[in-house]
């Protein structure tokens, strides 16, 4: 089967808050239906779909399916409180990649850098990556006393499953350092009940996930030897990498030496290979493509939910683009010339009769009707003010239809990690003064990617070019709408402040700066009032 099958079932009652309370540990549920250790890891079986529903946590929201009805998390609707659509909106939204038309509560404020700690899809969010994490918790701790018992090969199968659980609590636990910074922290050693957690630095956070990391990266599965969907070593080796590569911003201290060493790992020997055909990788048979180390995996038929790529697809589609395997557009999420003009692309170059123009690098993929399109985002709200986008469409590459295909509910996986990332992160460390790693060759693996974008190498650099003001562009040229680029700016020393800015940044048409304190999104509101561990990030 192409995807790793979501098993929807119930973990255990008391992850489904965060701060749970019961007096009993050991009490058994009156109904039947309620799902417990004890009637969940029923079979060794079980504990592969109690692995697959923590990897579920990223692409649904909820223990239905189908846009709802029994959600995870509650004060938000269940489709709103996707983790991948929150994810995708806070690390787009506020950026040069993405606006949004819609009016549903405080979402403009995302694009205009104006939010609040009581916004609701901050909440959301939040409230994703610690139900994942805590989901992550209740299986290793249950896991380590199947594994005291078992033997053989299912003992090794258990092994395996809790390294996943761990990189999965990690990679959300990597989410809260990069966005919220000092947060709450528990593990499998905090047993569910009435407590508050305690308070982590982001510092100590980072070295936490290091450390574990560290640890994953020999308890993994070997590369390329787990099944589609399922993480392996190659995985931790990259999420080091963006560790290291970040902990200026993280820590305080240039990691770009240690980023080298595992990118070094991930490109020799991560057994991941370039793909030559970039539209296969945002097409619905990218579980296909060499190239993608770790997937968000989403299936027409068996991951229903108008969040994650069902929701990236239509609420990008509307005022005439072409469907590309969905049944209509939402509307909502377009670009700006910010983002077109880093393609040396213009208003003129598109027209009524070929509004999808395609330039010399062809990963620029938008739409632009000047019939019934603006160039210039003079109104927020209406969605053809803007540039559409198409990169990501939920046909085969070669344009045929969809595996699995519904008319609603998309096929297309999200690629969270791939291998051009990793070239464009060598380039980068050695750049900022990485020693493991060198200029040529990383000219070399940029000049691959362009060539991919440009057909040949007309587009190839030399090692004067390879600037920081280079290498930030290209990473929006090539990575673009794949939950990159507000790390990335931060990194830069971009996203806030005065020294680039783009349409409706600071709630100005035409751009202005805004407060260096949000580079961390607020810890949210309820989670302050509720726990007195927490205090409130600068400037909030």
């Amino acid at each position: 089967m192409k995807r790793l099958k979501f098993y929807m079932i119930f973990v255990l009652a008391a992850i489904l808050s965060f701060s749970a309370c019961t007096n009993d540990l050991e009490v058994q549920p009156i109904d039947p239906n309620e799902a417990t250790a004890t009637n969940v890891f029923k079979d060794e079986a079980s504990y592969k779909e109690a692995l697959a529903k923590i990897y579920a946590t990223y692409a649904i929201s909820g223990q239905v399916g189908g846009g709802g009805g029994a959600p995870d998390i509650q004060g938000i609707d269940e489709n709103f409180g996707n983790y991948l659509r929150q994810y995708w909106g806070l690390q787009e939204l506020p950026t040069d990649e993405a606006i949004m038309a819609w009016d549903d509560a405080t979402i403009k404020n995302f694009h205009w850098q104006t939010w609040a700690p009581n916004d609701v899809f901050i909440a959301a969010l939040y409230s994703r990556i610690f139900y994942t994490v805590t989901t992550a918790n209740e299986f290793i701790r249950t896991t380590n006393a199947a594994i005291a018992n078992a033997s053989g090969t299912f003992k090794t199968e258990l092994e395996n499953y809790q390294a996943e659980a761990r990189f999965l609590r990690a990679f959300s636990y990597w989410h809260a350092i990069d966005m919220f910074g000092n947060v709450p922290f528990v593990t499998e050693d905090d047993l569910p009940g009435a407590f508050s957690p305690e308070r982590i630095s982001r510092a100590d956070l980072f070295t936490y996930v290091e450390k574990e990391l560290i640890d994953l990266s020999t308890k993994l599965a070997e590369p390329k030897t787990n099944e589609y969907g399922r993480v392996d070593r190659v995985s931790a080796w990259m999420l080091l990498a963006k560790l290291y590569q970040n902990s200026t911003v993280y820590t305080g201290v240039d990691r770009n030496t240690d980023a080298l060493t595992y990118l070094n790992k991930v490109i020799n020997e991560g057994g991941y290979t370039f793909d030559p055909n970039y539209k296969r990788m945002f097409s619905a048979d990218n579980d296909t493509s060499p190239e993608i180390i770790f997937p968000i995996t989403f299936d027409g038929l068996n991951t229903q939910q108008y969040g994650g790529m069902t929701f990236v697809l239509h609420a990008s589609n509307g005022g005439g683009m072409p469907l590309n395997g969905i049944d209509g557009g939402w509307g909502g999420i377009r670009t700006i010339k910010e983002l077109v003009s880093k393609f040396n692309i213009t208003e003129s170059d598109f027209s009524a009769a070929a509004p999808e123009f395609v330039g010399a690098d062809t990963r620029g993929m938008f739409y632009f009707n000047p019939d019934n399109w603006q160039w210039e985002v003079t109104n927020v709200g209406t969605f053809t003010n803007g540039i559409g986008v198409t990169k990501f469409k939920n046909l085969k590459a070669d344009g045929s239809e969809a595996p699995n295909a519904h008319p609603a509910f998309v096929s297309t996986d999200f690629p969270v990690f791939r291998l051009s990332d990793a070239y464009l992160m060598y380039a980068e460390s050695v750049v900022r003064g990485g020693a493991g790693g060198d200029v040529a060759t990383a000219v070399g693996y940029v000049n691959q990617i362009r060539e991919r974008a440009y057909g040949d190498n007309s587009g190839d650099i030399t090692a004067g070019d390879l600037t920081l003001d280079f290498l930030l562009n290209e990473r929006a040229r090539e990575l673009y709408w794949e939950c990159h680029r507000r790390t990335d700016l931060i990194r830069f020393g971009k996203f806030t402040g005065g020294d680039y800015l783009w349409t409706w940044k600071g709630n100005n048409q035409t751009g202005s700066a805004s407060e260096s304190y949000r580079d961390l999104y607020p810890i949210p509101s309820n989670d302050l009032l509720a726990n007195p561990n927490l205090i409130q990030n600068d400037g909030y």
